[in-house]
């Protein structure tokens, strides 16, 4: 059969695939920034004096990284529920469930991430932040964090938009994200070359919407030694002690 251009434009606009397409970003979005919150928690842990606590992150880091996710998906959806009887009620969905499986493995990568991020920041700018009268949590939140930002902004994109695609993985436990309609829509019709089209468009525009903001992030907290001396728009340098005030 040839390639029929208003099959392929028909489910491009459908409210199915929109709403799958919504699901699958809903869903990398939230199990990002879980797994941010997350990763930065471990990150501390790994780098905390304290040997029981390092030890504890770098195994949550290692369980994490080489189980596969599909495994992690397909525990968390079956076995768990098996383990905790709470988890059969119907609260539990398919959604929440992908939820915790992505956000949980994600973390793991972020810690590193986050960790490697903490580790680029010279240990003279928390001396230097201290000696102003910081407190450690002001050192951390005035100096360490955002230059912590800048360096991890470019491999969190990477990860978002790996992320963006692991979320095809929920289609094993039917959540009607956008590869899960897509193979619905596929067995009613066979129409294999027009929707697969239709769904590689989507994943690009979406990934291509968020490569944009990545760059835009970037450039936000680029340092300003790097444009040019007198440069319209170039950002400030950073200042500890009026920003302290």
């Amino acid at each position: 059969m040839a390639f029929d251009w208003n099959i392929f434009f028909e489910a491009l606009t459908s409210p199915t695939f929109i709403r799958g397409a919504g699901l699958t970003i809903s869903l990398a979005a939230a199990a990002q920034a879980a797994a941010i919150v997350l990763g930065l928690g471990v990150a501390l842990l790994r780098r905390s004096p304290l040997p029981p606590l390092r030890w504890a992150a770098a195994t949550y880091v290692w369980l994490f990284r080489a189980v596969p996710t599909l495994l992690q998906l397909l525990f968390v959806w079956n076995a768990l529920p098996q383990l905790v009887p709470s988890l059969r009620d119907p609260w539990f969905s398919p959604f929440l469930a992908a939820f915790v499986a992505l956000a949980v493995n994600e973390s793991a990568y972020m810690a590193e991430i986050i960790r490697a991020g903490l580790a680029a920041v010279d240990r003279g700018q928390t001396l230097a932040g201290k000696t102003l009268g910081l407190s450690q949590a002001q050192v951390f939140r005035l100096v360490v964090l955002p230059q912590t930002i800048r360096v991890i902004i470019p491999p969190t994109g990477n990860e978002f938009i790996t992320l963006l695609k692991l979320t095809s993985l929920a289609s094993v436990i039917s959540l009607r994200e956008l590869l899960t309609v897509t193979s619905q829509t596929v067995a009613v019709n066979f129409r294999f070359a027009e929707l697969y089209g239709a769904a590689t468009v989507w994943y690009l525009a979406i990934v291509s919407v968020f490569m944009v903001l990545q760059g835009q992030l970037e450039r936000r907290y680029r340092w300003a030694s790097t444009d040019e001396p007198g440069r319209r728009g170039a950002p400030a340098a950073p200042d500890i002690a009026t920003t302290n005030r």
